[in-house]
């Protein structure tokens, strides 16, 4: 697992120092070494955390005639087939490395045929000194970031934003569209980045940059084409192509661990991989606690169990660093047990295997079906659903405007197409579920230059147009592949993971799993019985009947209570109070929204949390940009205490 950077500028001077210091943002992501490439038109840099040929897969790394070089980050976990297919057919290998099959790779085969052979994660940079051109792609799923700038003849391409503000032609500015849909989602789910000119470079892609021209072409793309397979017959191939993954992952020369929650993502694998340390995390408020299960597990099968406790004060004092690595604003809670659990991790291991994926392949959100276990309002749902299209339109226009009630949603959704109702993280239509803003809301809190008609529908638009012959939970799964996953899970995935030197590996989100999960029958995926059915039942060849019907949780944060604890509460006022708030917010309106949720009036936890984020990180790189990079531009403590002691070395 590494960083990369790249920039593509014929007339600039002085590369070297740029690269550099481009290089020495990301210096968290490979704590281990650098290099560098360097010519008369291109530089490409490398941080490089040594997982896979610890002595020999230092980077960049050229072919046998050194007219191209590859700076990758990522894992191939097949490498070890197609090398051999290329020694095969002539090519001379310097290194143990899945980096240089890629190289080789694309002597061999070219961009398109590479891409269809891999399994892995990946985001990888050639420079093809012969075409004199940049190449390079990004995995199926998006697991590992890709970023690129390409403004004014200057073509940046990087792991990593923060390491684009080190290159002298590069312009910070925000980009205030940004701010509403972030608002309304808790992430950013534009194309174009927080930074104005700033692009995530789509899952599933490749591309080519030469003579200041960028083409980007797609390799790979969700199908939902179904099989004919019994139920009994996809449970056991669920189970086969879970293991195969499964064991593919744990390819590495480092000890490789897992995260457990008591959930059935993660218990699920970690039972397959059987690894012998295993990391939970949970809170000093044991109503937000997934470690006791967690633990029970473990102890079942035999592993060391290792566990954090989250402090309310720890929260407080590191929250910052937290959205400094995000790159960009994530108002996702789940940013903080995440954080302390890769530090935990980073402790004892290099590696280690996470749940991702599992819900946007096999049905395991509510807003796929499942939104109420009430058996009336299941079969009262189940009857309206086979009311005549019309009518079902004129209930579900009714329902929409109708005060909230429990059940609600569940109703609704079941007589309403997804493209109607389906709005993320921005409304919700139940009681039960505290939900974020409205585009209306977002707009009333902003100052008016950050006011625009975006909604949430006009983001999902162009690919609910893609599905819309699917049916509803395979038009939920697109979006959520495509938008949730890629854009918030993923990225503090790897992000949080890579600030402590720790790589994090997905095994659903494997090419061979989703090929299989998105051709299952969507009776199977979710039903009446439970969502995600037909992967819980075929986790129960390894883990106890208990544990896969455990619903959801996701380690709950206690985000609620923080926010009416008199420390908390005026650590958020202070910020929402600064002079500096008042460039984007209607001031009084946060502050309104504060109290009216610290005195009780009301359950705004997920407004003011995602506004809090966002001002964090916003004072963070707009406000006091060097002071920040100066306190977090660094190998995390712990990580160089290792190196310094010689249990990380130095390759």
């Amino acid at each position: 697992m590494c960083g990369i950077i790249a920039f593509v500028d014929p007339k600039g001077t002085n590369k070297e120092g740029s690269i550099t210091s481009m290089m020495d943002m990301i210096q968290h992501r490979g704590p281990n070494s650098g290099g560098s490439f360097i010519n008369e038109t291109a530089a490409l840099g490398f941080r490089r955390l040594s997982i896979i040929d610890l002595a020999g897969g230092t980077q960049p790394i050229y072919n046998e005639d050194d007219t191209k070089v590859i700076t990758f980050n990522g894992e191939i976990y097949n490498y070890k087939e197609i090398r051999s297919d290329l020694i095969e057919a002539g090519h001379e290998f310097k290194t143990q490395s899945d980096t240089e099959v890629l190289l080789h790779g694309y002597e061999e085969y070219g961009m398109a045929k590479l891409l269809d052979k891999v399994r892995g994660m990946f985001a990888f940079l050639i420079w093809d000194s012969e075409e004199n051109q940049l190449v390079g792609a990004r995995d199926f799923f998006g697991i590992k970031p890709l970023y690129y700038y390409n403004r004014d003849g200057q073509f940046i391409v990087g792991s990593e934003i923060k390491s684009f503000l080190e290159h002298p032609d590069f312009v910070k500015e925000l980009n205030i569209e940004a701010v509403k849909p972030y608002l309304m989602n808790q992430y950013n789910d534009l194309e174009e980045t927080f930074f104005k000119g700033v692009y995530r470079f789509p899952a599933g892609h490749w591309f080519t940059y030469k003579d200041g021209e960028l083409n980007m072409h797609q390799y790979w793309d969700a199908d939902y084409t179904p099989n004919e397979l019994s139920f009994e017959d996809t449970v056991e191939k669920i189970h086969e192509v879970i293991s195969e993954s499964v064991n593919l992952h744990n390819v590495s020369d480092v000890p490789v661990g897992s995260f457990l929650s008591e959930g059935i993502d993660s218990s699920y694998i970690t039972s397959i991989l059987k690894p012998e340390k295993v990391f939970s995390v949970g809170f000093d408020d044991k109503t937000y606690d997934e470690v006791k299960n967690a633990r029970d597990l473990a102890n079942m099968k035999g592993f060391d169990f290792y566990e954090s406790r989250v402090k309310r004060d720890d929260v407080l004092r590191d929250f910052e660093e937290m959205q400094y690595h995000m790159d960009e604003p994530d108002g996702n809670p789940s940013v903080v047990p995440l954080w302390y659990l890769a530090k935990l991790a980073r402790k004892h291991v290099t590696v280690a295997l996470s749940g991702e994926g599992a819900d946007e392949l096999f049905g395991g959100y509510v807003n796929y079906g499942m939104h109420s276990h009430n058996t009336i309002v299941k079969v009262f749902a189940n009857g309206l659903k086979r009311l005549p299209k019309n009518v079902k339109a004129k209930l579900s226009r009714r329902l929409s405007k109708s005060r909230n009630f429990k059940g609600k949603l569940h109703l609704y959704t079941s007589i309403t197409e997804p493209s109607e109702y389906y709005v993320g993280q921005a409304k919700i239509y139940d009681a039960d579920y505290p939900s974020i803003f409205s585009a209306q809301d977002a707009n009333q809190v902003l100052q008016p230059v950050y006011r625009n008609k975006i909604t949430v529908k006009s983001i999902y638009k162009p690919d609910f147009e893609k599905v819309k012959s699917l049916d509803y939970v395979r038009q939920m799964q697109y979006i959520d592949l495509h938008h949730f996953l890629v854009n918030d899970i993923l990225q503090k995935a790897d992000k949080i993971s890579m600030a402590h030197s720790l790589e994090v590996r997905v095994p659903y989100l494997d090419r061979k799993v989703a090929d299989f999960a998105n051709s299952i029958k969507t009776e199977y995926l979710i039903n009446n019985k439970d969502t995600k059915y037909a992967l819980r039942k075929a986790s129960e060849a390894v883990v106890p009947k208990e544990w896969s019907q455990r619903p959801k949780l996701g380690f709950p944060v206690p985000i609620k209570k923080w926010l009416r604890t008199q420390s908390f509460y005026q650590q958020v006022k202070n910020l929402f109070s600064e002079e500096f708030v008042k460039d984007v917010f209607e001031q009084d309106k946060l502050l309104n929204l504060l109290e009216q949720h610290y005195t009780g009036e009301a359950d705004l936890q997920r407004q003011i949390w995602t506004i809090y984020s966002f001002l964090v990180w916003y004072r963070a790189y707009f406000i006091d940009f060097e002071g920040t990079k100066e306190k977090y531009r660094r190998v995390q403590p712990e990580v160089k205490e290792m190196i310094d002691q010689g249990k990380l070395v130095n390759t």
